[in-house]
């Protein structure tokens, strides 16, 4: 874990932190993301751990319901791929972006 992401954190109030917690589990509760994304009709790449302790990698599967999603899991890495892995999801981010900006072309 990169220390500035701890040092920020830890510079946050008790009550921001809850507060920032409670809005994004608010949000999910709402609407599966799954579904929000579906609408929005543009590529997606769904990058998971395979060892995520926040969310079972199994859900994973939930996003190939939108078309033309591409899910990649990643074993050996938990609920943070950019931080824990950063050279194979940035190989995913690059690889997926030039088909992308290829077809737009």
């Amino acid at each position: 874990m990169p220390q500035q992401l701890v040092n920020d954190v830890r510079g946050m109030t008790y009550d921001a932190l809850t507060a920032t917690s409670r809005a994004a589990d608010d949000y999910l509760q709402q609407r599966a993301l799954p579904d929000r994304l579906t609408v929005l009709g543009t590529p997606l790449l769904v990058i998971f751990g395979g060892e995520d302790r926040r969310w079972r990698s199994s859900s994973a599967a939930d996003y190939r319901a939108v078309p033309g999603a591409r899910v990649e899991l990643l074993p050996d890495v938990g609920h943070s791929p950019m931080l824990e892995d950063p050279s194979r999801t940035a190989a995913l981010l690059l690889a997926f972006t030039a088909i992308h900006a290829a077809q737009a072309d």
